[in-house]
């Protein structure tokens, strides 16, 4: 059990998640500090002063922080649009990567590959006349 335990956990695809899951998990921190620290307060300036993250409705000792909520919905639509951005440069990059062989000068043959080429269709013709005749 040990064995296919450890021939799954070290699959590339498996690694590959865990790295993507910490670099989200650190790009998800930097995010919130974006908004939090930067975005927010500006809007809040521009509005007249406000600081969203104190914005709430007290009910009786309830609390219902609203405000909050706008600042993590505004942390989600800015990592869903720059993961958006990502994929579509990566799929830039992918696309241009696959054209460029298309796109390349035929191979520079050498001068034996020319001769070799050129035998070849010599024989073919010749044996395209003697079937013929």
């Amino acid at each position: 059990m040990w064995k296919e335990f450890r021939a799954f956990a070290l699959k590339g695809n498996v690694l590959d998640l865990a790295v993507g899951v910490i670099i989200g998990g650190a790009f998800g921190k930097i995010v919130s500090s974006l908004v939090g620290d930067i975005i927010m307060p500006l809007v809040g300036i521009l509005i007249g002063g406000y600081d969203f993250s104190t914005l709430a409705i007290k009910y009786g000792k309830s609390e219902i922080k609203y405000g909050m909520f706008l600042q993590t919905t505004l942390d989600f639509f800015i990592v869903a649009f720059s993961i958006f951005l990502f994929i579509k440069l990566l799929g830039k990059l992918k696309r241009k990567w696959e054209e460029a062989p298309k796109s390349a000068a035929p191979p520079v043959l050498s001068r034996e590959e020319v001769l070799l080429a050129e035998i070849r269709d010599l024989l073919k013709q010749s044996r395209g006349e003697r079937s013929e005749g």
